[in-house]
């Protein structure tokens, strides 16, 4: 025997395949299905993180904002021509609040300055009047300060960023308050720096206005411009407007799950990102030890099948053994001992009774070929003949009318308001009537008389050994006689599981007056003449004519 063929190598292999199988189903849908709760619990944390930072560092704008506001508003502008006075003016508001990390008061011309504090070195001639903050904030409202764009300080280098608001008397600007702060100052953007996730990720402040990381967790990225449009998708839908969360690829080729949150006083945004390695690095652990995991429960499988199952499996060798040697004759046909109440004792059990059973199912066998061959003869709810033995009978009867001279008569009967039982009371009620027709019909007749169920609410009875009788009774008049007995036999009553039906039935009758006429001919004659019955008002007799 073929080992595939084998029992033992089906089950195993049906025992790997289910193994096999629920390994597919968790990597392709449990493993998912875990790595998008994953995701969903990673950017729920990106964005509490992100709503913080953003939050924290809207406050600490508008709350330098708010001071410069203050300052400007309170500062008198007599102090423009009190230089000593205004440096003191300045020194003590910065040392009392000390939000920015230098103070400076500019000319109103955009040429030096008037005082600042703390002092550093720069150029006495160092010209402010190009500078777009400087420009805007001669034209802004005082208690709308400007923000100049990020960007390095020329004495130092440091990333900075500039508010400036003009001061006024009678509505003329004589001076503009700046307030400089270092982007890495503590109490600004030096908490952006310390968001780390996991090993490589960070966070990313960038102004998309000015196409700047303004602020990172890697310093080496601070003021670096942005990457150009296509090199980064959720980047580029971030620069257009874009928050929320999303997976990307980098400019450095590395995919990440990325949130973006706005700044509102600036028009920048935070992003915190995490390498998707990192982030779903426990489903895909999990995904590796699934397979280890699997394969090695795989070997222990087939290896524990195979030593188990063929001892389950030698009763049903031996029973098939001993099968084979009463087929071959070696062993007489003898029930086998059942020794275990299993599957294999069920089996053998059946073959014991199939030896019972041998003889009753030869018996069986010829009385199914009978049954089979009444089948193929007659119809199967009537019990009459049908067609095609209607069609015999009718060639059996034409050739001894030739024989004989004698003749034979054929009577299509159709029934009139059959239909409307089936539709009101449903087949099993027509099934009764047609039962009964067939009974009718049947009831009376000769020997050579055959009656047909044609098909339908359709009967056919054949008239055959028919001849003139010398009193006078001619073959017609016989033949009418019968029709009228049919007609009355339908008429009576139907009695069937409490109802009662009234039927009618329409007659066509042949006679064989050709002896060389076909059984088909005669047959549709018949019908010819029946359809003439039905046109003449139904329930009645027609008899058809050349």
């Amino acid at each position: 025997m073929n080992i595939f063929q084998s029992i033992k190598f089906r089950l195993i292999g049906l025992a790997v395949m289910l193994v096999v199988i629920g390994v597919i189903v968790r990597m392709l849908f449990a493993l998912p299905f875990a790595q998008n709760l994953l995701r969903a619990l990673v950017e729920a944390q990106q964005m509490s993180i992100a709503s913080y930072v953003a939050h924290d560092i809207d406050n600490s704008v508008l709350a330098r904002r708010t001071l410069l506001t203050e300052l400007a508003l309170t500062m008198p502008p007599a102090l423009i021509q009190q230089p000593d006075q205004l440096s003191r003016w300045v020194r003590e508001r910065q040392r009392v609040n000390p939000l920015f990390d230098r103070l400076v008061v500019l000319r109103p011309e955009g040429k030096g300055l008037f005082t600042q504090y703390p002092d550093i070195k720069q150029p006495a001639n160092f010209v402010y009047s190009n500078a777009d903050w400087f420009q805007a904030a001669l034209r802004t409202d005082v208690r709308a300060p400007v923000m100049s764009p990020p960007h390095r300080g020329i004495a130092n280098g440091q990333p900075l960023l500039v508010m400036a608001v003009p001061v006024r008397e009678n509505d003329h600007v004589v001076a503009v308050l700046a307030g400089i702060v270092i982007l890495s100052s503590p109490g600004f953007l030096d908490r952006l720096q310390e968001i780390h996730l996991g090993a490589t990720g960070g966070s990313l402040l960038i102004s998309p206005a000015d196409k700047l990381f303004v602020g990172s967790s890697d310093p080496s990225m601070i003021l670096k411009p942005t990457p150009a449009p296509g090199v980064n998708l959720l980047h580029d839908r971030a620069m257009a407007g874009y928050r929320g969360s999303g997976v990307t690829v980098n400019a450095f080729g590395v995919e990440e799950l990325s949130t973006m949150v706005s700044v509102p006083s600036t028009g920048w945004f935070v992003v915190v990102r995490m390498p998707t390695a990192e982030a779903f690095h426990p489903i895909r652990a999990t995904g590796n030890f699934v397979l280890i995991s699997t394969l090695a429960f795989l070997v222990i499988l087939v290896t524990l099948l195979l030593t188990v199952l063929p001892r389950i499996l030698r009763p049903l060798t031996d029973a098939a053994h001993s099968m084979r040697e009463m087929a071959d004759g070696t062993r007489p046909l003898t029930p086998l001992p059942v020794r275990r109440q299993d599957e294999v004792g069920a089996l053998v059990l059946g073959f014991n009774y199939l030896l019972s059973r041998l003889h009753d199912k030869e018996i069986a066998l010829k009385e199914s070929e009978a049954r089979l061959t009444f089948m193929a003869h007659h119809d199967a709810l009537t019990g009459l003949y049908n067609r095609s033995m209607l069609e015999q009978r009718i060639e059996l009867q034409l050739a001894q009318a030739e024989r004989s001279g004698s003749r034979l008569a054929l009577l299509f009967c159709d029934l009139d308001g059959f239909k409307s039982i089936n539709d009101q009371y449903g087949h099993k009620a027509g099934d009764s009537v047609l039962c009964e027709v067939a009974a009718r019909l049947s009831a009376g007749r000769r020997r050579s008389d055959t009656v047909s169920r044609f098909g339908g609410d359709e009967f056919i009875l054949l008239l055959g050994d028919l001849n003139d009788q010398p009193d006078g009774l001619s073959v017609r008049t016989m033949v009418t006689s019968v029709a009228r007995q049919l007609l009355a036999a339908v008429a009576a009553p139907f009695d069937i599981d409490g109802h009662q039906f009234a039927l009618g039935v329409s007659i066509g009758i042949a006679l064989s007056d050709d002896p060389h006429v076909s059984p088909s001919q005669l047959i549709s004659r018949a019908d010819i003449a029946m359809y003439q019955a039905k046109r003449a008002g139904k329930n009645d007799f027609c008899i058809f004519e050349d």
